[in-house]
């Protein structure tokens, strides 16, 4: 189906919704909504602060082999410093910016700001976005990456962020929740520039769609079962990505949980392709897929001593192949965590462990290298 198509096919469904768009313009609110003053703001920090220290001979702290000179392998650094705002102007709309200025650190452009986008919300079955947000495709879309069970997102996240299907887009989504018999589903469409974050325009006339399905399985053990899909063109060429997922919270005593997610996902990797010479590459996009998978257990005891709120276990295990069909490389990523939560919704936390990366062929020289590195996290949030 061409990416024309998908487009009709979101054009219809607005226009097949539209009846629930008035009648949730038209129904009027309560009397205690007619009060509510606005705009109501909220503000929103975040710090996160590291010690690294590299554990691979030639290797320092970024993951780069060295095979000569001075190699850096301890240092002190500031991963985030998020600031940010949420300004609700009336009961269904709300503005929210978020700006990482610990992107100044290197060269900005193309960085810092994340969040940019208007939500307006007709109903729960009906809300719109616009701007740049994080598009829904994947677990890791839903999840802030202050609250996540691991020191950041999975290797897949940051690739499929850089093809345009996941973290910071421009575009638009149209999403909300129904029920189908007693199952209630999540579902968002989605169309994207694709070209990431903090851009003028887009790279090329091409667009990306895609949607996403969560389905509510188990309301008593948290378990919910995602679907994603999506195609586009890019440069002139068809590009797709699918993905599934779940999620599970297990109560295993009562201050005990073990929360499991599980994620697979697929797609061409275009961004591989139109960085490769044109007689370093094939003809066909196509031929350039990308495919991962990974799960992260993660053991959480509420032991709400003092000031200290939990201690959690965890440790992701990742599978990561850029290119599966040509010069395949399968990078394997251990990340065993232990987590000492402050306060609530870690308001403080402290966290150590390590990342253990293999990969079936190193390149010297290069951040594509078999390395351990060990890691002192602290994080603060407003």
């Amino acid at each position: 189906m061409k990416c024309t198509n998908s487009l009709g096919i979101i054009i219809v469904f607005i226009l097949a919704i539209h009846p629930v768009f008035v009648g949730a313009q038209t129904t009027g609110g309560s009397e205690a909504e007619n009060t509510v003053k606005y705009p109501q703001f909220q503000f929103k920090g975040l710090f996160q602060g590291r010690f690294l220290g590299a554990m691979t001979d030639n290797v320092d702290v970024l993951g780069v082999q060295h095979t000569t000179g001075e190699v850096t392998q301890t240092s002190f650094d500031i991963k985030r410093m998020r600031v940010g705002v949420n300004a609700k102007i009336s009961p269904e709309t709300e503005v929210v910016i978020l700006a990482n200025l610990a992107d100044f650190k290197s060269d900005p452009k193309g960085k810092v700001l994340e969040n940019a986008y208007a939500k307006y919300t007709f109903s729960r079955y009906v809300a719109l976005i616009g701007g740049q947000f994080r598009a829904p495709f994947g677990i890791e879309d839903q999840v802030s990456v202050d609250i996540i069970k691991s020191f950041d997102f999975s290797n897949q996240y940051y690739e499929f962020g850089k093809n345009g299907w996941t973290s910071f887009q421009l575009g638009a989504s149209v999403l909300g929740s129904v029920d189908i018999g007693k199952v209630p589903v999540d579902y968002a469409l989605t169309v994207l520039n694709g070209n990431g974050k903090d851009q003028e325009k887009d790279k090329d006339n091409g667009k990306q769609y895609f949607s996403r399905l969560v389905f509510g399985l188990s309301k008593k053990n948290k378990i919910n079962l995602g679907l994603n899909g999506g195609m586009g063109v890019v440069f002139g060429q068809d590009v797709f990505a699918v993905g599934a997922d779940m999620t599970s919270n297990f109560k295993l005593a009562d201050k005990l949980n073990l929360e499991v997610q599980i994620e697979y996902k697929q797609g061409t990797n275009h961004n591989l392709y139109f960085s490769l010479p044109v007689g370093g590459r094939t003809a066909s996009v196509a031929d350039y897929q990308m495919r991962g998978a990974y799960i992260l257990p993660n053991l959480r005891y509420s032991i709400a001593y003092k000031r200290l709120s939990s201690i959690e276990f965890s440790c992701r295990y990742e599978t990561f192949n850029p290119s599966y069909k040509i010069d395949s490389n399968v990078r394997q990523t251990y990340t065993p965590m232990v987590s000492l939560e402050f306060g609530k919704a870690y308001t403080g936390r402290i966290e150590l462990g390590f990342t253990l990366d293999n990969y079936e062929k190193d390149i010297p020289d290069t951040s594509t290298y078999s390395s351990n590195l060990f890691l002192i996290q602290l994080q603060c949030r407003l």
